[in-house]
This record gives structure tokens, sequence and C-alpha cells, in this order.
């Protein structure tokens, strides 16, 4: 028995609207699992350089995932958009847990839900470092306890 309340939209506060590509289905004719974690990837990145200031180029610190997890509820299709949710589940010393949300247009509860954690290491070393101040700062806002 699944005791995980719904995800529903409401329990994220930022969100970033992604479209469904043709090479995203897979031959059963649905978005095949591993994309999701594509979208998880996008909505991550795209929030820590937008928001963030992350320099994907040329920043000393950068983030490397060390654990992603998804969970699938409904199907979703290309030429479906979607919106990815994206709140923060706990910010540590040097990681992050990074909660997603995937839902298809107009619907209130997800089509798949999941988390993705970063550790934030030295580019060129891979030793953990903490979490930079701007990207914390930018974090801390869409912290949600659930």
């Amino acid at each position: 028995m699944n005791n995980k309340p719904t995800e529903t939209r409401d329990r994220y506060p930022h969100f970033m609207s992604v479209q469904t590509r043709w090479s995203d289905n897979d031959i059963y004719g649905h978005v095949n699992n591993v994309t999701y974690y594509s979208y998880f990837d996008t909505v991550v990145n795209c929030f820590l350089i937008d928001e963030g200031g992350l320099d994907i180029q040329q920043d000393s610190i950068i983030g490397v995932a060390v654990e992603t997890m998804c969970n699938f509820m409904k199907p979703i299709a290309y030429p479906e958009p979607i919106d990815a949710g994206l709140r923060v589940g706990k910010i540590g010393h040097s990681s992050v847990r990074f909660e997603i949300g995937i839902f298809r247009k107009g619907d209130e509860e997800a089509a798949a839900a999941g988390h993705f954690v970063h550790v934030f290491v030295d580019r060129a070393t891979n030793a953990p470092v903490p979490v930079p101040d701007a990207i914390r700062a930018a974090l801390e806002p869409i912290q949600v306890t659930i």
C-alpha cells in the first residue's frame, strides 16, 4: 500500500515548461522512462543557471548527481508539452535534494515525480565543498518541507 501523498501542483513553488520531443517516445508510444531524468536534469540546471548564477563552463564549483529516483503514475507522449515542478527537499552542507514533479498541461496531479541529489564539488579535485552562497540563497525560497 502506498502511503505517499499525491504529488500535486501546489506542492511545487517553481515551474518550467518543457516541450516533449519526437525522440522522447519509445516503441510503445509514450515517453521512455529514462527521458524523465533528462527533464529532471533540465529543470534543475536551468534553475541553478538562471536563479543561482551557476556558470557551467567556468565555475570552479559544480554539482554532480549522486542519486536519482522516479515514480511513474501516468504516461505522457510526444507532442504533449509538460510542466516540470521543482522544489528543494533538503539543503545540506555540500548537497541538495531536488524534488521534481512532471505534469501534463492542465493536470493537477503529477504524471511522474522523483528526486535528484547533487553534491557540490571542486571541479579540479572532485572533493566536496559547501553549497555556494549564491546557489544556497536561490534554493532557500523553494525549499519545502513535506
